[in-house]
């Protein structure tokens, strides 16, 4: 049901010492990852400038080292152009005529500190990007990482909405990483390959806003007992938390989180490149429920989102866990939505 994980980079051939990179597919797209010299920016750019889809790679940071990282890059051997743009000065230059922009930029979550706690700063952070993808790359498709993205999303889309260049389907929050954690638990627990785990994670992407839909897994979970379920549910949920604790104070989820980044996006490339039946779970503007975003399966293609695919037939737990999300998403899209009004 889902895309995979990012694809070969291409086929090698080596002659007379030199690697020749070929694929089928063409090598047309900008992408910007803004916020690109954190931690999970520049793991980020590192899986990106892997991608042949990229021709180009666009790191924006504020970071004075972001020409380094650039550099740094542009060391390996793969195709992707890699350029580096720090300050505000050079967001734009970073920008202009992106296909993609990804937004990792932010202050990371530490010990004792829920999402909520990150809204200030990140909110101001997501406002000035969208506004200048606004400007200078008005149908790029935005892909929102920035926590807390139950709010973040909705506050890039207030921009670009007051800008004139809102098109829901090039707007989505990355709720990538709550998918591939699914997958990786449940393989454990299955004992097979996780890459081979499909599994639907709906709602948004933080605590309870977090719907793994584990009725609809394939292979099916080797869970009978319902509170091993609701076990496994609540670990899901609360995943993020265990990295941060397990890190003790050094961090949060930075090399899961861009490669889940890096899978979205490669995703969404391949969407734009003319690929059928790519699919991810993503938040995305919504009238599924009465919450007017939310996560769940969707189409990608040519022009972002193609098809919102719902997220079909929950069980009588699953539908207590979406009962109780709701009130939280619809306070988290309000939050972001007044955030805006406010500047």
């Amino acid at each position: 049901m889902f895309s995979r994980a990012l694809k070969p980079v291409a086929s090698v051939a080596v002659q007379n010492g030199v690697k020749n990179f070929s694929t089928s597919s063409q090598k047309n797209f900008k992408v910007v990852v803004a916020g690109a010299s954190g931690g999970i920016g520049q793991p980020l750019a590192l899986l990106l400038k892997q991608n042949p889809l990229v021709t180009k790679l666009a790191l924006y940071d504020i970071a004075p080292v972001t020409p380094g990282v650039a550099v740094d890059l542009s060391h390996m051997d793969t195709p992707a152009k890699v350029s580096g743009h720090k300050g505000p000065e050079q967001l734009c230059d970073a920008v202009k005529d992106a296909d993609v922009v990804v937004i990792p930029a932010g202050v990371p979550r530490k010990p004792g500190m829920t999402r909520d706690d990150l809204f200030n700063t990140n909110a101001s952070i997501v406002r000035d990007l969208a506004a200048c993808v606004a400007s200078v790359a008005p149908k790029a498709v935005v892909a929102i990482i920035t926590n807390p993205v139950n709010s973040m999303v909705p506050i890039a889309s207030e921009v670009l909405k007051k800008a004139g260049v809102y098109d829901p389907a090039k707007v989505l929050g990355v709720t990538t990483l709550d998918v591939v954690r699914a997958a990786a638990f449940i393989g454990e627990i299955n004992c097979v390959d996780p890459r081979q785990v499909c599994i639907p994670v709906i709602g948004g992407h933080s605590g309870v806003t977090i719907i793994p839909v584990l009725s609809q897994s394939k292979p099916a979970v080797n869970l009978k007992d319902q509170a091993k379920i609701e076990a496994l549910t609540q670990r899901i949920q609360e995943a993020g938390t265990e990295v941060v604790k397990a890190k003790a104070g050094g961090g949060s989820a930075t090399l899961s989180m861009a490669y889940a980044g890096a899978r979205l996006t490669g995703s969404v490339l391949r969407g734009l490149n003319g690929e059928c039946d790519v699919v991810e779970c993503a938040y995305v503007k919504s009238d599924l429920t009465e919450a007017t975003y939310f996560a769940n399966p969707v189409q990608l293609g040519r022009n972002g989102v193609e098809k919102n695919l719902g997220f079909g037939t929950l069980n009588a737990y699953e539908q207590q866990l979406l009962k109780a999300a709701i009130p939280e998403l619809k306070k988290n899209i309000q939050t972001g939505e007044d955030f805006v009004k406010k500047c």
